[in-house]
């Protein structure tokens, strides 16, 4: 037996806004929102669960995952202990995707690593939760 990876849940202020910024940032959609949590997958993901429950175990266990956003009162205070890596395809353009994320809101973020010697950006978005931008792939 095998177990799905469904979902990344967020604790942040402002789940709502955190859902939408990040649905921008991944061009997916907003799926839940409600209080308690808001909830964003991929494009694809929508169209398919559109078509109704998968029953086949092996299209259900390739299906994406999504992200789910809380709300907490405290504020984020530490580096993250997980993060999530976003790359560019090699036919994008990096440094424009990286200038649409801090258009968006996201910031820059040092966390030690040393800018001649790495192939990622290290960014944080909205509430200061880190990710990187890899360099492009294809596979």
């Amino acid at each position: 037996m095998a177990l799905k990876w469904y979902t990344i849940v967020v604790d942040c202020r402002d789940a709502q806004a955190q859902a939408r910024w990040w649905a921008e940032a991944l061009d997916w959609v907003v799926v839940h929102d409600t209080a308690e949590e808001a909830v964003a997958v991929p494009r694809h993901a929508l169209e398919e669960h559109e078509e109704g429950p998968v029953r086949d175990l092996e299209t259900w266990m390739r299906r994406g995952q999504g992200l789910v956003f809380v709300p907490v009162p405290e504020g984020k205070t530490l580096k993250n202990r997980l993060h999530i890596d976003l790359a560019p395809h090699s036919s994008q353009d990096r440094d424009a995707e990286i200038q649409r994320l801090l258009d968006l809101g996201a910031t820059r973020v040092d966390v030690g690593q040393d800018p001649e010697q790495v192939t990622w950006t290290v960014l944080a978005d909205p509430e200061g939760n880190e990710f990187c931008v890899l360099s492009s792939r294809d596979s």
